[in-house]
């Protein structure tokens, strides 16, 4: 996650890669050169070191200083516009359910990179492996607890993934974006600067809308157009059965297709996801087989960094049909970004699922603390207020304990 502070250019030196040549810019900066494709949870904000927000005093250079040789030939291919990492993600969750396992723990192994081809075009990839420790993968230890929600969103255990495989396309003055290929339209999608699972909230009700019937990572076709210095639009086309342990390349012969349009606001180009009001509207096909319905909706997001340091945002959405998690959904809170790029969140959120008219609250609070460039430890808690399919609980509490270690 980042946003443009000018007098920070220089301290990364680590930034996005044109014309060939190490350039110094902010995580945010790429998004913009992205044309609004590129957020938080992306390929490209995850190769960025640090969030941009405030002066990376880290406390550890772990792991650079155990191999740093390993890192100095990173830095030398990323000089010669290729950048790459290599990371681990693992989540640990403890619950108070009184059905269920009441606990879950997972890890998210993951290769990424991008090749900065030429000077208005790039390949991206990715290629990850989800797994489970346990009886039960942190994405569905809510559901596993009665409760209508996604606790460990991207924790999910579904194995070896290619989740990017996508060229990128923009104008010389910027103006517009285009990526084909293999896409996740969550990088996109609905964004705001705490939208990430590997570095904001965990839970979905935090994450991309979840009133949005978002496919999983397959073919598809974004664009982003710049429509002033303040006013963006962003659209997409993508596979709605999408599977990306099994990648299928025929998804317009099918038809089944997830569409969205997306018109906002920002500040500047380069604070497209932290200075942010916009309007998403999306469909999603029936499927063919009769698995998933036709679904359809609106979701709407508001997000203002004050003082580059604390981000009130308030969203909502509704959608029709039963696909989505929830019919009707509204989020509110507050993140923080301290010194060290350390950042906290706290998010409230009702929502009501589409077999029942009654509310859902959800609670989370987290701190991220980012002991070095390549190593970040993140305590969270999470309150489950009535929980949809446990009648017989009032409140589940829910501990979690993420980490991520970047080579």
């Amino acid at each position: 996650m980042a946003t443009h502070i000018k007098d920070t250019l220089q301290r990364f030196v680590a930034g996005g890669v044109m014309a060939g040549c190490l350039a110094a810019v902010t995580p945010a900066e790429v998004a913009a050169q992205a044309g609004g494709l590129s957020g938080p949870s992306s390929t490209a904000a995850d190769l960025e070191p640090g969030d941009g927000l405030t002066d990376p005093q880290f406390r550890s250079d772990f792991p650079r200083k155990l191999a740093p040789g390993w890192f100095a030939w990173k830095d030398g291919l990323a000089e010669q516009g290729f950048k790459f990492n290599i990371d681990y993600l693992s989540l640990g969750q403890w619950g108070n359910a009184n059905i269920g396992e009441g606990d879950a723990a997972g890890g998210i192994a993951r290769f990424y990179g991008n090749w900065q081809a030429t000077e208005l075009g790039s390949l991206t990839f990715k290629i990850e492996n989800r797994h489970r420790y346990g009886a039960v993968a942190p994405q569905f230890l809510g559901l596993d607890g009665g409760a209508l929600s996604i606790t460990g969103t991207a924790f999910n255990g579904n194995g070896t993934m290619l989740t990017n495989l996508f060229w990128t396309q923009r104008s010389e003055n910027g103006n517009w974006t285009l990526q084909v290929g293999q896409l996740d339209v969550t990088d996109f999608l609905d964004l705001y600067a705490a939208v990430s699972p590997y570095s904001g909230f965990q839970n979905l009700a935090f994450n991309t809308n979840p009133t949005i019937n978002a496919p999983n990572p397959g073919l598809g076709i974004a664009g982003g157009l710049r429509l002033s210095d303040n006013f963006y639009m962003v659209g997409s086309v993508a596979d709605a059965n999408a599977d990306p342990t099994k990648p299928n390349f025929d998804v317009f012969e099918d038809g089944n297709l997830f569409k969205s349009l997306e018109i906002g606001y920002t500040s500047s180009p380069d604070r497209i996801y932290f200075d942010n009001i916009h309007l998403t509207l999306w469909h999603a096909d029936a499927a063919n087989d009769g698995s998933r319905p036709e679904d359809w909706g609106a979701a709407f997001s508001a997000a203002w960094f004050l003082d580059n340091k604390w981000l009130p945002f308030f969203r909502a959405g509704v959608s029709q049909g039963t696909a989505a998690l929830y019919e009707k959904s509204v989020s509110a809170g507050v993140a923080y970004y301290g010194r060290n790029t350390d950042a906290a969140g706290f998010g409230l959120n009702w929502a009501e699922g589409a077999s029942s008219s009654e509310g859902q609250i959800t609670a989370e609070a987290f701190y991220r603390f980012s002991i070095s460039p390549g190593l970040q430890i993140t305590p969270s808690v999470q309150v489950i207020s009535n929980p949809l399919l446990n009648p017989g609980q009032d409140t589940i509490t829910l501990f979690g304990l993420r980490a991520r270690v970047v080579f």
